[in-house]
C-alpha cells in the first residue's frame, strides 16, 4: 500500500470525505500534503527526519536551542519600570528587564478528573500563571510541557 492510498484509506475511516465543502477541503489539502511528501522518494531514516523537522517547524518550535542571546528578544512591554522581552524563535518564553530571568508560559498543563452530567469521568485540562517554568540557555524546547495533576475545582 502506498503512503496516498494509506491516506485515502484513513481518511475515509475517519468520515472525512468530499459530501461537504469543510469535510472536502480539508480532504483535498491533506491528501496534497501527503502527495508531496511521498513524490519527494524519502526513505525511512530521512523520513522520520523530515517528519520530525516539518513537526516542530508547524507548531512555530525552533529546530536549534534558544541562546538567550540579544537578537533573539524582542521588547514588548514596560512592568514597573523595567523592560519585558519576548523571545523572536519561540513565542512563549519571556524575559525579566529587571532581573533577566526567563521563563516558559507554556512550561506546564494542569489537569483534574472531573465528572460530566451522566457521571462520566474525564480530563480537565487548564493553565495558569503556575505554568510558567524557569528557563536557562542554551534551552531546548521541549515537544510537549509537563503535564501535572492539580486539584483546582472543590466541591
Amino acid at each position: 500500500m502506498s503512503l496516498l492510498s494509506h491516506a485515502e484509506y484513513e481518511l475515509d475511516r475517519l468520515g472525512l470525505n468530499d459530501d461537504d465543502d469543510m469535510n472536502g477541503a480539508m480532504r483535498k489539502h491533506l491528501l496534497h500534503m501527503v502527495k508531496e511528501f511521498a513524490d519527494e522518494g524519502h526513505s525511512g531514516f530521512s523520513a522520520n527526519y523530515a517528519i520530525k523537522c516539518l513537526q516542530r517547524l508547524l507548531h512555530f518550535k525552533p529546530l536549534t536551542p534558544l541562546t538567550g542571546e540579544d537578537d533573539e528578544w524582542t521588547e514588548v512591554s514596560q512592568i514597573s519600570g523595567y523592560p519585558h522581552f519576548q523571545n523572536k524563535r519561540y513565542g512563549s518564553v519571556f524575559k525579566d528587564g529587571k532581573d533577566g530571568n526567563a521563563y516558559d508560559i507554556d512550561g506546564k498543563v494542569f489537569w483534574e478528573w472531573l465528572e460530566d452530567e451522566n457521571g462520566e469521568k474525564f480530563k480537565s485540562y487548564f493553565t495558569s500563571i503556575e505554568s510558567r517554568v524557569p528557563v536557562t540557555f542554551p534551552y531546548t524546547v521541549p515537544d510537549e510541557p509537563i503535564y501535572e495533576e492539580r486539584k483546582f475545582y472543590t466541591e
